[in-house]
Order: C-alpha cells, then structure tokens, then sequence
C-alpha cells in the first residue's frame, strides 16, 4: 500500500483527539502530617500545670516564711527555686550523704512523698528552740532529741503545705525520718516525680528544702490543680474591687512593743509591783509595731485624747526584719 503522507491540520486533529481522551488527573489530597510519638514524654507536665505549681508553692513559701520566723523568732526565709518533672533516682543523687530525709504521707490519694532537708540547717533551728542564739555547728548525724526537735519543724512544714494545697484536696502528714538504705524503697527508681525546690536562709546558715512526688499526683492532681486554678482566675470585672472591699475589713491582731531581751532567772525572781527589771536596751530605743506577728516599723506610743496611740516613726525594711 502506499504510504499516506499526513498534512500539517491532520496532524494537529490527532494530538487535539489524544489530549481530549487522555485522562484528567485527580488532585492529590493533602495528607495529614504525622509526627512521632516518644513514649518517654507521656504524662510530662504541662507548662500551665507547672505554673500553677510554682503559683501555690509561692504561696507555701510565703506562709512558712512567716510562721516559722515567729515561732524561732529569728529571720527566717523560705523562696521556691525550682519546680521540675525528673525520675526519682535522679532525685536520690541529689540527696547529700549526711542529710535528714522523711516519708510524708498524701491524703486522700495514699501516696507517700519525700522531704528532704540539708542538716546544715539543722543545728542552728535546734539552737534557737532550746533557747540559744541560732549560731550554726558542724555537719553531723542528729542525736535523738534533736531528731525529735527537728520532726516538730517538719509537721509544721506539713502543715503548711496542707495549708497552700487545699484547692486541690491533698493532705500532708509527717509519718518518720528514713535511713539514706530505707528511702530508695519509697518508689521505683525509674518513676517520674515531680521535685520542688526551697532555699531556706537563716541569720547563720542556709540550706535547701526538697520535695518528691510520685507520679500519681502528676497525673491526677495537675490536672485538677490546671483546671480549678485557670476557672478561678476568671472574675467579673469589679470582683477585684469587691475582694480589696472585703479584705479591708479584716481585723488584723496587732501589738506595740520592745524588742525581745533575755533576762537571768535570778533577776526574775522576787519581782513585786513598783520592781524595776532592767532591759539592757538604750533609753532611747523605739518600740516596734507588729502586725500579725510581723514588724512593719517602728512607733512610738503616744496620747490621743483619753487613749493610746503609736506614731510611726521609720517603716522597717524586709531585709532588716
């Protein structure tokens, strides 16, 4: 047969009727990104969660600041320096060898915490509560009485803590210092926990406060603390006028007095109406006026009409508290 020699307009008619028939292409769905997932990071706590922590810790530290410089009647101060998720036995590394460290019990969950507090802090706390000046000692292992003297400071920490974690139910209670052998037994080694940090200053040592927790209240707690901490933060517009409103009508216990001296038995005894102790404080030294058992500044008492008064003479300073 002859060959047909195609003309220029049949040629194009062939690839128009090819293109025409070819089949249209389908857009491609966009797939979903998928990321790995490291089972190692499950139950992390979230940084809301965390700052929720650090918010009540605050807290915590605040009032045992407080309480406890009252009680020893010395400066006494408590600041949170770190709040982070770490595995336990990472925690018992950071235990010094010679270290007072207690189990602490969280109700109503049933689990048991770790305190753990440097002894360095231990003698001059001791000091103060047998009636010393609060000089530090050496680094040592506590005698019985000491170790009794210092388990009523932890119930006190305790308490305290009860105190700043109510909005989330838990209960602290002190159950028994435990040997450095006794408290890897406390949890698994590889268990996460969250551990809170304090620095505890005092007017001759210093020292730190560590908690543990086991992961049962990471993962339960937080998630309350997260959720009831973030709906009680929203208030209507004028509830902070109506709180400073109310709080401005509380009554706060207050006092007008000299600094505290020591005086010798001795010098008590016999003491009848119109005795003269002597203070050993310079006569013109001015009273201080507490308010809640904290020094604001010092007063001095004054006549106003038919009763007493104290005028303000120089607001004292925290850092001379």
């Amino acid at each position: 047969m002859p060959e047909k020699t195609l003309q220029q307009d049949e040629i194009d008619a062939l690839f128009e009727a090819a293109r025409s028939s070819a089949p249209e292409t389908k857009k491609t769905e966009p797939r979903a990104r998928v990321n790995p997932f490291n089972y190692a990071s499950a139950g992390q706590i979230s940084t809301e969660q965390m700052r929720a922590i650090s918010l009540l810790n605050d807290l915590f530290a605040r009032n045992l600041t407080h309480n406890l410089a009252a009680w020893l009647r010395t400066r006494f101060q408590v600041n949170l320096v770190s709040a982070e998720q770490i595995h336990f036995n990472e925690f018992l590394l950071r235990i010094p060898e010679i270290s007072y460290v207690a189990s602490v019990r969280l109700e109503p969950l049933g689990a048991v915490s770790v305190l753990q507090l440097d002894l360095a802090l231990a003698p001059p706390i001791i000091d103060l509560l047998l009636g010393g000046d609060g000089k530090g000692g050496a680094l040592r292992e506590l005698t019985d009485i000491e170790e009794s003297i210092l388990g009523s400071v932890v119930e006190i920490v305790c308490r305290e803590l009860t105190a700043a974690w109510q909005p989330v139910g838990l209960s602290f209670s002190f159950e028994r210092r435990q040997m450095q052998t006794q408290v890897a037994r406390i949890m698994s080694v590889a268990e996460k926990t969250l551990c809170l940090s304090f620095e505890v200053r005092m007017p001759h040592s210093s020292g730190l406060l560590n908690l543990a927790f086991p992961a049962v209240v990471a993962n339960t707690i937080l998630r309350r603390l997260t959720t009831e901490w973030g709906r009680g933060r929203r208030h209507a517009g004028d509830a902070r006028e109506k709180l400073q409103t109310s709080v401005r009508r509380i009554r706060f216990g207050c006092s007008l007095q000299l600094p505290s001296v020591r005086v010798r038995a001795r010098e008590l005894e016999g003491l009848e109406p119109g005795s003269v102790l002597p203070l050993n404080l310079a006569a013109n030294t001015l009273p201080l006026w507490r308010v809640g058992g904290q020094i604001l500044s010092q007063a001095r008492a004054i006549r106003q009409g038919p009763h007493r008064a104290a005028r303000m003479e120089r607001v004292i300073s925290g850092e001379e508290r």
